[in-house]
């Protein structure tokens, strides 16, 4: 069962001197879920999973449907299982980032030294606004109110005076909350915690900690480094009892570069058609388009992601002549990359475009693979105005019209890596 949510007052009790707590960590409260209640208020207080409506996996859960057991990344059979009552609706990658520009605008008021790790968190340094704004925990109350009043969607603030306490503390603070842990109680804090809380320590290194009789924080932090060293490896084993004793130096970066950006489909019934698989190449190479645009970045590298019914998985790739943030370039690309991939007669289940080797458009100093018909760029430009005025799903290309029968989740879609 996943954690019951913490009372108001318990996420106030690691105190209140915010002194030296100039990092903030903002995460959005079941991310996809939120959009999807905002936008269906109906929804509220229902056992909601986003994703997996077919054979994918779980991209987000309400809490009501965590109450059940249901958690991000569980098989979808596993989900429907556990909570049969939930509703379940597909992903709608676009919307999301409509509703993210929309947060991520809020913080940018805050501090330029913002770090977006996902579609739905980011990390800040505020100690350059606290003259402006006041104390850090009058800084996270006023972006909690005012990404609601934005955005219409709930944060949850973790303050702190290190990146890792941060996040464990908008951990905590959820759901809708805010959590300091002044930087005197951050030691007594983290002892308080499960060993698996620390940043790092998965599901496999959990279990090998549980075989030495190290299941808190506070027991790891008393094992002597020696055996952490042998354990674990020297540098995982330094770097976790360094956490487990508050220490993390890392600063938050705000020129963090983006190294990717994809989405996949898992489909209701395997694909063998190719045609079809053409199709939603299509569909995804314009999703991959925008959102390159959207953020100013070009690509250099196309891949595409193929996983048949038995699971076997196999990527390929090609590298451009010149980068692009054209759907025109990225579907070409895809396509032949398709092209030489062998389609079994039983179909495919999975297929994914993923645009890598990304660089700002601003800085190539090269143009764009399609400038020279100029009548391309223009027309998937005059696309994303009219989406960011009127929705996402009001344009598509005409020959995705009415072609719905596959409709999946887009399982990868929430990634910028």
């Amino acid at each position: 069962m996943s954690r019951a949510p913490r009372s108001a007052a318990a996420r106030r009790s690691w105190g209140e001197d915010d002194t030296g707590c100039t990092i903030l960590h903002v995460d959005m409260d079941a991310f996809f879920v939120s959009v999807e209640i905002l936008d269906r208020p109906e929804l509220r207080g229902l056992p909601v999973i986003v994703g997996g409506e077919h054979r994918g996996v779980v991209a987000a859960a309400s809490y009501e449907a965590r109450a059940f057991g249901v958690h991000s990344a569980m098989p979808a059979s596993r989900a429907k299982v556990l909570c049969p009552q939930a509703v379940v609706l597909p992903g709608r990658h676009a919307r999301y980032a409509e509703v993210s520009r929309e947060v991520m605008s809020v913080l940018a008021d805050v501090t330029p030294v913002m770090e977006q790790v996902s579609i739905d968190e980011a990390f800040l340094d505020v100690s350059g606004a606290v003259r402006r704004m006041g104390s850090p925990v009058e800084i996270a109350r006023w972006i909690r109110a005012e990404v609601r009043r934005r955005s219409g969607v709930p944060a949850s603030v973790g303050v702190a005076s290190s990146k890792h306490v941060a996040k464990l503390a908008s951990t905590h603070a959820k759901p809708d909350g805010l959590l300091l842990v002044p930087a005197d109680a951050t030691v007594p804090f983290l002892h308080s915690l499960p060993v698996g809380a620390l940043w790092g320590v998965g599901e496999k290194t959990q279990q090998v900690l549980e075989r030495h009789g190290i299941d808190t924080v506070a027991e790891l932090a008393a094992t002597p480094l020696t055996v952490l060293h042998r354990t674990l490896g020297v540098a995982a084993g330094q770097r976790l009892h360094e956490l487990a004793w508050g220490v993390d130096a890392r600063r938050v970066e705000p020129t963090r570069v983006e190294k990717s950006v994809g989405t996949e489909t898992t489909f209701a019934e395997d694909i063998a058609d190719r045609a079809q698989l053409e199709r939603v190449l299509l569909r995804q190479s314009h999703e991959c388009a925008a959102r390159l645009r959207a953020d100013g970045m070009v690509a250099w590298t196309v891949a595409i992601k193929v996983r048949h019914a038995d699971f076997t998985t196999l990527t390929r790739s090609r590298t451009l002549a010149v980068p692009t943030d054209l759907a025109h370039d990225v579907h070409s690309a895809a396509r032949d990359l398709l092209a030489g991939v062998e389609i079994p007669q039983a179909g495919i289940r999975l297929l994914g475009v993923r645009a890598e080797r990304l660089t700002a458009a601003a800085t190539t100093g090269v143009q764009s693979a399609l400038d020279d018909d100029p009548q391309q760029a223009r027309a998937e430009r005059a696309m994303d105005g009219v989406r960011a005025r009127f929705g996402s799903q009001i344009l598509r290309p005409a020959s995705l019209l009415g072609n719905n029968r596959h409709s999946a989740f887009k399982s990868g879609s929430g990634d910028l890596s």
